[in-house]
């Protein structure tokens, strides 16, 4: 199948690749590392972190919006994305750097470069796959692509855990760094074979200039941002959280001024594409919670022995977590693995056993002194790229044998089986809280596994199938703006996804929270199943 597809693809995959295997090194550690208090972590609360969390996840995905417009206007895609993974290779080695504003200042590098990066790569693909030889591959085109990233995200987390338990934190990021600039080289590489599709498409007289857009949409963007921040109290939970919140509605709202403005042929794609957006927030809230809600189930409530006949090689790996079962100065935690926190919000420490042992009932607690060997949390952010390179060639090969049958759902069916799926996997979460008896001894790894395996399953029936539908149907001149808008949705689903799992302390029962979960998910696979008949319309007549 791969020599269906263009030349470009290789390259292109391949780039990606790298610069997930970057992002991802660094998320799958970023939590951990904020809320370590053992060795030379942030020492946060949970809280807190989650909060910085989400707003630095949903800032990544909130600048393509500007890359993906100066890209089409002005820079290009080729050197944008070049400028975008430079300032995210110089990011992630700045978090190795220690003190405060090193550590901000690279989060903004960071946030920044995959502006420049991240909608313009996606926009590059989609115009190659534009050719009419290839034309009717852009949806395996994309799957194959977002295997790419995914190859990236699940290998990541072996070197992460490799480098922070052998060394530290800053070698980790380090590392993320490193990876960053060899997909830079990658890019530079393949540029022969994509630069015809680098092409700025012309301004309609009705498009906003670019001055107009940085008065009217960034200028009171950032001015609301600042007003949600300093006012008294908050509105959604934190400051962070409204000024996000307050900051991200000028851009959403010239958006629908695109629609507003629009001529009679592109308005229905444009709407159909807005309406995607708005429904894919509640995806994202529910997914990015990997790092977040599922970080914490991993390291507090699963059970994260390794066998035996595993230890050897997972210790060549270095992916072991070794404890001793043994009273030492650890903190202070209640029966939920909440932190207790003294005037100055420092942990309070105690002489007990280590915090992992706290739910593990006493006939099965090993030998004073001895030393179980542990798989390290942040492996479990590997699971879902794993499943995601497991299944892709097999979804692949499923909706290319229902085309052969002409039986394949249409993209936006496609979508709404992505959200009822998702709302399936947060079951198996519920499930597994009963199982464990809300934590009072650890679950099953299978049951993080599991839920992370048919949220995969959902993943790939909607965010590569929407990546395509943005590139079927944008006008072409708004090609890259239009996959910022994909990224604004993003955007605010992770701020959302910070905000959810901000509340998790909140939850005396762990099944509640992931009900919630399933209930949103449900209720929005119902609004597409509401809107499908339209949607499936519009991408009818446009041939998509």
């Amino acid at each position: 199948m791969a020599r269906k597809h263009p030349k470009a693809l290789p390259y292109l995959f391949l780039s990606e690749m790298w610069e997930r295997f970057g992002f991802y090194l660094m998320l799958g550690i970023f939590f951990l590392y904020m809320t370590d208090t053992q060795k030379g972590g942030m020492a946060l609360d949970r809280k807190e972190a989650s909060d910085i969390f989400g707003t630095f996840i949903a800032l990544v995905y909130l600048t393509p919006f500007i890359g993906g417009l100066l890209a089409d206007r002005v820079l290009g895609y080729r050197l944008s994305i070049t400028i975008g993974g430079i300032l995210m290779g110089f990011g992630y080695c700045g978090l190795a750097l220690p003190g405060m504003t090193s550590f901000y200042i690279s989060l903004l590098l960071i946030i920044i470069g995959n502006g420049f990066f991240k909608p313009n790569i996606s926009t590059i693909l989609g115009n190659v796959y534009n050719d009419p030889e290839y034309k009717g591959l852009k949806d395996s085109g994309y799957n194959i692509f977002y295997m790419g990233i995914n190859i990236g995200a699940f290998i990541c987390n072996f070197f992460g855990a490799y480098l922070r338990n052998e060394f530290s934190w800053g070698h980790a990021f380090m590392a993320a760094g490193i990876g960053m600039f060899v997909g830079v080289i990658i890019f530079w590489l393949g540029e022969k074979h994509y630069k015809h599709a680098d092409v700025r498409k012309p301004v309609n007289p009705e498009d906003m200039s670019l001055s107009k857009v940085f008065g009217i949409v960034l200028l009171p963007a950032i001015i609301t941002g600042y007003l949600g921040w300093i006012i008294p109290d908050n509105i959604f939970g934190s400051d962070s959280t409204d000024a996000f919140i307050f900051g991200a509605l000028p851009v959403a709202l010239f958006y629908v001024s695109v629609l507003v403005r629009s001529n009679k042929e592109d308005r229905r794609p444009i709407s159909a594409l807005l309406a995607v957006f708005a429904v894919a927030i509640v995806f994202w809230a529910i997914f990015k919670q990997n790092g977040t809600a599922l970080t914490i189930w991993a390291e507090n409530y699963t059970n994260r022995n390794i066998a035996e006949s595993l230890t050897a090689p997972a210790k060549t790996l270095g992916v072991v977590q070794e404890l001793t079962y043994a009273k030492d100065s650890v903190p202070l935690t209640d029966e939920q693995f909440r932190i207790a926190r003294d005037a100055n919000d420092k942990p309070v420490k105690t002489f007990d056993y280590p915090v992992y042992f706290k739910n593990i009932p006493k006939e099965n607690l090993p030998e004073e002194g001895a030393t179980v060997n542990l798989i390290s949390t942040e492996l479990f952010q590997s699971v879902n790229p794993f499943w995601v390179v497991l299944l892709t060639p097999l979804i692949v090969a499923f909706f290319a044998f229902l085309k052969s049958k002409n039986k394949e759902p249409s993209t936006p069916w496609k979508i709404f089986y992505g959200f009822f799926i998702t709302a399936l996997s947060t079951l198996v979460m519920v499930g597994a809280t009963f199982a464990c008896h809300n934590g009072l001894e650890k679950s099953s790894m299978m049951w993080l596994i599991t839920g992370y395996g048919v949220i995969t399953i959902g993943e790939l029936c909607l965010s590569p199938m929407a990546l395509s539908l943005v590139s079927k149907l944008s006008p072409p001149r708004l090609t890259a703006l239009m996959m910022g808008g994909w990224f604004l949705s993003t955007s605010i689903g992770n701020k959302m996804s910070g905000v959810l799992a901000s509340m998790w302390d909140g939850y005396e029962h762990k099944a509640n929270f992931f009900a919630v979960n399933f209930v949103l998910a449900l209720l929005t696979a119902l609004i597409i199943l509401f809107m499908i008949k339209w949607l499936n319309k519009i991408v009818k007549e446009h041939g998509a």
